[in-house]
């Protein structure tokens, strides 16, 4: 891992998978495992949907930027984050000096065959998923590729499939 750090960090759209690999990861690395929206709604006591309702984006992106700063300043853990964080600059830098970032890209078709069904994903519930998505992923993925340390494509794959890949190239690092 770079820099002798010990943190790993997965960023990606939603549907990419990041919390499925995140858990997988961390137990076979002995490693604790977050989710930052998990911790979100932990620590609020209320769901993602509620804060988007009431406070907003912005409001959500202030809550996730101390979330992710506290998540990432701990040891020897796999943080699984929103799809969204990489917008907030601070959030990139964070992830970026704190831990070894790996992209799970994933493609528009498996998102929606992934997402079709999910009600808890504040940014789908409106008449056009595909084109929300679409649009995040213009908005995203130069982000993303920008902090990470390696991309792995979750497309068609179990979780145990990229699971490897990812330990394979952690192994080589």
């Amino acid at each position: 891992m770079k820099n002798g750090q010990t943190n790993i960090f997965l960023i990606g759209p939603m549907g990419a998978g990041k919390t499925s690999v995140g858990r997988y990861l961390a137990k076979h690395l002995n490693k604790d495992f977050y989710d930052s929206d998990q911790e979100i709604e932990k620590s609020t006591g209320v769901s993602l949907t509620w804060i988007y309702d009431l406070e907003g984006l912005s409001g959500f992106r202030q809550r996730e930027m101390k979330a992710i700063d506290e998540l990432s300043s701990l040891s020897n853990i796999v943080l699984s984050t929103g799809g969204g964080c990489v917008e907030t600059p601070e959030v990139r830098e964070f992830l970026r000096r704190r831990g070894t970032v790996i992209y799970m890209e994933v493609s528009l078709q498996t998102q929606l065959n992934r997402l079709k069904k999910d009600k808890k994903r504040p940014l789908l519930q409106g008449d056009n998923p595909q084109e929300v998505l679409i649009r995040l992923w213009e908005e995203r993925e130069p982000y993303y590729e920008n902090i990470a340390d390696f991309t792995v494509i979750t497309d068609n794959r179990s979780v145990h499939d990229v699971c490897e890949e990812i330990l394979a190239w952690l192994g080589g690092v």
